[in-house]
């Protein structure tokens, strides 16, 4: 198969979306959400609201249909009108994963986390601008707006399978508000991010996310992407933010520090595996990446304690 290296990133962040609540509403009402300490997305799924962020001048205005993923940690308020006084989110959701403010005829929300991994989940979110807001009426909405039709589905029928089927739906929601901010966005840092979504870097992409073992050549990689050496490297750096080469080792880094966390594979091995002809090459590139040797860094590693499996959290939690 061909490599898809957005999916082998999301993958190696272990990113895992998780539906964790809601509220309707009627009338004049608004709610005061502590900074959340995971990315969190939450959708317009009825009505309308406006949204204030901690550190924005201007407040954004939702409408049915719109998703927004908030990847700062950064207080925010949603609200009907921002004049009136916001409740506290954490009291009015205690103990309940959906509430009614007023007559909840006007408006409703849902709401979630994405968790990642603690050591790899930096990857992604590091690169991730603020938040990122989709509109309901952008081209990338539709698929958005039939899969809150279906998570409201499962979550109202209570079928055989729906708590299944409602991780897999907020899963496909996160991965499409992603796609739908690479499509989009023009104003993305360089990054590897910004590198997925270059039609040009492509190809050359999936050659080495394919096989990172593979003593690729710059001029390899350039007839790749139908560039010459020296454009493919000048727009690969412009675009990535380091060179090819150095983008292939750095994802071989991240690849040996999950492999030294989560297997027992010899170090000789490992390097092997990654390209690297001895182990004393490997374990020197490790550790100017990383700053320790690789059997102390497994040694470090494996000795921590390891998170308790993840439950569903609070809606403000």
């Amino acid at each position: 198969m061909t490599a898809d290296p957005f999916s082998e990133i999301l993958k190696f962040t272990s990113a895992q979306t998780m539906v964790t609540g809601g509220f309707t509403a009627g009338g004049l009402w608004a709610l005061r959400f502590p900074a959340p300490e995971k990315i969190k997305f939450f959708a317009v799924v009825k009505g309308a609201c406006w949204i204030r962020l901690e550190g924005e001048a201007e407040p954004v205005h939702a409408l049915t249909g719109d998703v927004l993923l908030l990847a700062a940690r950064r207080a925010f308020i949603l609200a009907s009108d921002l004049s009136v006084p916001p409740l506290d989110a954490m009291a009015v959701f205690s103990g309940c994963k959906i509430a009614q403010l007023g007559d909840g005829n006007d408006f409703t929300h849902i709401g979630g986390h994405v968790l990642l991994d603690q050591a790899s989940g930096r990857l992604l979110a590091d690169v991730l601008p603020p938040w990122i807001h989709i509109k309901a009426s952008s081209p990338q909405a539709a698929i958005l707006r039939w899969i809150l039709d279906q998570l409201v589905r499962e979550q109202a029928d209570g079928r055989p399978g729906a708590s299944l089927a409602t991780a897999q739906l907020a899963q496909l929601l996160f991965i499409q508000v992603l796609r739908a901010h690479l499509e989009t966005s023009d104003m993305m840092p360089a990054g590897w991010l910004r590198a997925l979504a270059d039609p040009r870097l492509a190809p050359a992409l999936r050659l080495m996310h394919g096989e990172p073992g593979r003593d690729w050549h710059l001029d390899e990689l350039a007839r790749a992407a139908a560039m010459s050496r020296t454009s493919f490297a000048f727009h690969f750096k412009q675009i990535a933010g380091v060179a090819p080469l150095t983008y292939l080792t750095q994802w071989r880094m991240h690849l040996a520090e999950r492999a030294l966390r989560e297997e027992d594979m010899p170090v000789a091995v490992l390097a092997r595996s990654l390209g690297y002809t001895s182990e004393s090459a490997f374990s020197n590139a490790f550790k100017r990446a990383t700053g320790n040797a690789p059997k102390r860094y497994r040694t470090a590693r494996q000795a921590e304690p390891r998170d308790a499996e993840a439950q569903p959290l609070s809606l403000v939690s």
